[in-house]
């Protein structure tokens, strides 16, 4: 029995994290493996890894006289079937390893070579080049080392496989020089400045939690009481909420060295990655379950208190300890509105990242400095009591109704149908219904006090759930009042993600091509007009916000129904690409990409012949692939995008011209 499931899933992330980066092998230098194949018959072939060992390090072989499985083949495509064990060469040795009380370990300490048969189930879908992963055990049984599924990623070419009729670069599409040269500049993400200024409201929000709040006038009062000047007191306040400040904005840095060493689309990896998803969502509900006192939840008692000792060290190190420990032991607050935060800009790159998370650690920091400054001003901060208890199970609501989100967007980006748009809303309807019976005292937890009296705060926030949950009501109807204007975006889709069936009606609003784009150029050859391309994804917020607010405009609507072929390519769809279409490319910046996924397909296309990794991008071009226009990003104003895709008719009547 876990007795503090929270402490269990945050311990085992942070391993997960540390043993994937911090304290990984590199294991390419210690066996350079090296992988041919051999056509046995038609579908079948013979993998040959082979390695050589050197230094301390000993390589298990596949074989071994235990049940123990120190070697594994991994591919992409179940289709692929390994037949019987491996078969090895080379000198192998019987070794007592001190982890394994029973037998003896079977280890090479010189070259190895280990042959696999593997089988296609179809003769006719073997690709020219296999891509796999092979997993192997090597260790030192000297001190007690053991490295299990040590992964070598490879690429092998097959006899007689068909090549991949997957393009990615088209080497027609200008974007630089359309023939009209309207659109957008770069990228129409949310400025800086109002990702700062997202980030401040968010820290702010942070501070009036019960982790954070009570520890403003201690810590102010520890630091004026302990300085025998009132000066140098001040000094050390401003120091330690500079220091939060400072904390939260190292916790970005890693991305911005990500940026320059691995794939442009990994922010738009991981704000749609299905298991970050999943984990925010399981995270978020144990965040809910505490704050309603289910349980008390903290990080690592050990990790926290080992902080809080180093703060008694020095001047500015014991300073700096005391903010680590306040980010720390406040996590269980704070956690949840930064990484709603983050995760909403993570797409855009590391600087929107690192300026979300420099407001949330100015507003968090700065009223310990101001409060020093001024110390009058703590007589007239609330005190903590039942207020405070009110704000936390109301958090926990909240928490709720963003860890369904988070499910959702797991949900959409794989297809599953679990949480469709009116189960969706309905799941915020009892929420919100849930959050004003709590607020009306008409629901109460293990530690909720009597509600004596009805403030004008509290009645005001029974009005806004209130009214928020009367406005989501026509949300679970297939009415023309269900759209719920208000927040689109964050619900699914209405037109492809409803109970009601996806419909082609609604509003208006047609269903473009989906991901097809061979399709779109060949009807828009064969009818002569321009192709719209919509680079965009399931979990995309605003992706849905123009869909469900620009695209009904009569204008628009009009104009993309009629005179263009519209394909929407999804950066985000997982489904696996059939084994012939899966390949490699090579990127301009010269890195090989890995194409196994429709969306590895559609984003890798879109950064490589469009420059952007964000969504929604739109972009005209002709059947033979010439840009007509810049592209154009996610644009609010209906009577903009109109005019933008004119421009679009205008270039391609222009480019038609003899």
């Amino acid at each position: 029995m876990i007795k503090n499931p929270y402490k269990f899933i945050i311990s085992f992330a942070w391993l997960l994290f540390f043993s994937g980066t911090i304290f990984s092998q590199d294991t390419a230098s210690v066996f350079p493996w090296k992988v041919a194949s051999k056509k046995i018959s038609d579908g079948r072939y013979e993998l040959v890894f082979s390695t050589t060992v050197s230094g301390k390090w000993e390589l298990y072989s596949p074989l071994q006289k235990t049940d123990l499985q120190t070697t594994e083949l991994q591919f992409n495509d179940p289709s692929i079937l390994q037949e019987g064990k491996f078969s090895e060469k080379g000198e192998v040795k019987e070794i007592q390893h001190p982890l394994f009380e029973e037998g003896a370990l079977r280890a090479y300490h010189s070259p190895a070579e280990w042959t696999a048969t593997i089988q296609f189930r179809d003769k006719d879908s073997v690709p020219a080049q296999l891509q796999g992963k092979f997993l192997y055990t090597y260790g030192n049984s000297a001190d007690t080392s053991f490295y299990p599924s040590s992964e070598f990623s490879f690429i092998v070419a097959l006899e007689g496989g068909k090549e991949s009729s997957t393009k990615i670069l088209a080497l027609s599409i200008d974007i630089n020089n359309p023939v009209n040269n309207c659109g957008d500049e770069g990228t129409k993400n949310k400025s800086i400045l109002s990702i700062f200024l997202l980030g401040l409201l968010g820290g702010l929000i942070a501070l009036l939690t019960p982790c954070v709040f009570p520890m403003v006038p201690v810590t102010v009062t520890f630091f004026t009481k302990k300085s025998q000047h009132r000066s140098k007191g001040i000094t050390n306040a401003v120091l330690y909420g500079l220091f939060i400040f400072l904390i939260y904005i190292l916790i970005t840095v890693p991305f911005h060295v990500a940026n320059k060493a691995i794939s442009p689309e990994i922010f738009n990896n991981i704000s749609t990655n299905v298991w970050l998803n999943l984990i925010f969502f399981a995270v978020f509900v144990f965040f809910a379950l505490s704050f309603f006192g289910l349980f008390e939840i903290g990080l690592p008692a050990g990790l926290a208190n080992k902080m809080d000792s180093k703060s008694g060290l020095g001047n500015i190190g014991g300073i700096f300890f005391m903010a680590a420990t306040l980010a720390i032991v406040s996590f269980s607050c704070t956690g949840p509105i930064l990484g709603t935060l983050l995760v909403g800009v993570a797409d855009q790159g590391a600087w929107p990242l690192t300026a979300g998370a420099a407001g949330f650690g100015l507003a968090l920091g700065l009223p310990f400095a101001l409060f020093a400054m001024f110390p009058h001003w703590l007589q007239s901060l609330p005190k903590s009591g039942g207020w405070m208890t009110d704000v936390k199970v109301v958090l926990g609501f909240l928490e709720l109704g963003l860890a369904i989100k988070f499910f959702s967007n797991a949900d959409l980006v794989k297809q599953w149908g679990l949480l469709k748009r009116e189960v969706f809303i309905g799941l915020w309807i009892l929420i919100g219904l849930l959050t004003v019976l709590y607020l009306l005292g008409k629901i109460k937890f293990s530690h909720s006090l009597p509600v004596k009296r009805f403030s004008f705060t509290r009645i005001a926030f029974i009005v806004l759930f209130a009214s928020v949950t009367i406005y989501l009501l026509p949300g679970l109807t297939n009415t023309k009042w269900a759209d719920l204007k208000i927040i689109s975006g964050f619900p699914p889709p209405r037109t492809t993600y409803s109970i009601y069936g996806s419909s082609n009606g609604h509003n208006g609003i047609f269903e473009p091509l989906q991901n097809n784009y061979e399709e779109a150029l060949a009807t828009a050859k064969k009818e002569n007009k321009p192709v719209l391309i919509d680079f965009t994804g399931w979990a995309c917020v605003n992706c849905r916000r123009m869909e469900e607010k620009v695209w009904p405009d009569p204008l628009v609507d009009s104009l993309m129904r009629t005179r263009f072929v519209v394909v929407s390519l999804y950066v985000d769809e997982r489904r696996k690409l059939p084994l012939t279409e899966q390949t490699v490319v090579k990127t301009k910046n010269g890195n090989e990409k890995s194409i196994i996924t429709v969306g590895d397909k559609w984003s890798t296309f879109q950064t490589e012949n469009f420059g952007a990794t964000s969504q929604p991008q739109y972009a005209i071009i002709t059947a033979d692939e010439k840009a007509l226009t810049k592209t154009k990003f996610y644009t609010p104003d209906a009577d903009e995008f109109a005019t933008w895709l004119q421009c679009g008719l205008d270039a391609f009547r222009k480019n038609k011209r003899p």
